[in-house]
């Protein structure tokens, strides 16, 4: 009888211009068979490079440093080249802006070893979540007889499950500080992701942002109202009612009526 194959850890890059810290998450990360660290970077024009080269799944990221932060980091390598990102810093003012920017987490330099574990825990749900949604991307493809990138679903982590829900279920999304509420025509599933991560993964032909914090599916949209601030309120078929900015007026009056903004 062979022996089976190990299973190949998760590939990681730490980013990080003090040496001390940078080794030391280095070694926490390596300490979990389940990852491998691929490289360590002491600034972030190295890191831009360093991370295009190997394709890192995860990436633990400062955000402080000289010339290239951790934030010019992302913005340079681009929404499509960005894997699970940790950012790493002594400042907490930085934390809102972190999920913002697609972060999944947030460790506030000094960290125990429980909320270093439990970060990783959380890594590794993403992970697993994207394998899974990869899987069901090709699978749907396959049996579908459609492309994959037509996919017309939304997964997403629900606790401890992974839940599929299609695109036609949900009726509106709206976020809620660090989370985001997903209402869908029988339930609301509270995930934590930004409104602006979770826009990427939805049908842009189908959905159409509101106001700030509310995406609309555009066949929920029962009725508009016009307002007397020169805001427009939207009804949904849940019952739901929406106010729609002056910003995002002529482009949902657009989308729903064919109107010209």
């Amino acid at each position: 009888m062979t022996a089976s194959s190990p299973v190949p850890a998760w590939r990681v890059i730490v980013v990080d211009d003090e040496p001390p810290a940078r080794r030391a998450l280095g070694q926490l990360v390596s300490a979990e068979q389940d990852f491998a660290v691929v490289g360590e970077c002491s600034h972030g024009a190295e890191a831009v490079e360093r991370i295009r080269e190997d394709l890192p799944d995860v990436l633990f990221l400062d955000v402080q440093m000289p010339e290239v932060d951790g934030f010019e980091v992302l913005r340079r390598l681009g929404p499509d080249a960005v894997p699970v990102v940790i950012f790493v810093t002594a400042y907490d003012r930085y934390a809102l802006r972190a999920f913002e920017e697609h972060a999944l987490d947030y460790l506030l330099k000094p960290f125990s070893d429980e909320r270093f574990g439990s970060v990783l825990e959380r890594v590794r749900a993403r992970l697993r979540e994207r394998t899974f949604a990869s899987m069901a991307e090709r699978l749907s493809g396959l049996l579908g007889g459609q492309p994959s990138a037509e996919r017309k679903h939304l997964v997403v982590r629900d606790g401890g499950r992974t839940v599929i829900i299609p695109h036609d279920d949900i009726v509106w999304v709206e976020a809620e500080d660090y989370y985001v509420r997903i209402h869908t025509r029988e339930r609301r599933v509270l995930v934590r992701e930004s409104l602006r991560a979770l826009t990427d993964s939805l049908d842009p032909a189908a959905f159409v942002r509101v106001h700030r914090s509310a995406i609309a599916n555009v066949r929920c949209i029962r009725e508009i109202e016009p307002l007397a601030s020169g805001d427009q309120r939207l009804q949904l078929t849940d019952g739901t009612t929406l106010r729609v900015s002056r910003t995002h007026r002529a482009e949902v009056l657009r989308r729903v009526t064919g109107a010209k903004p």
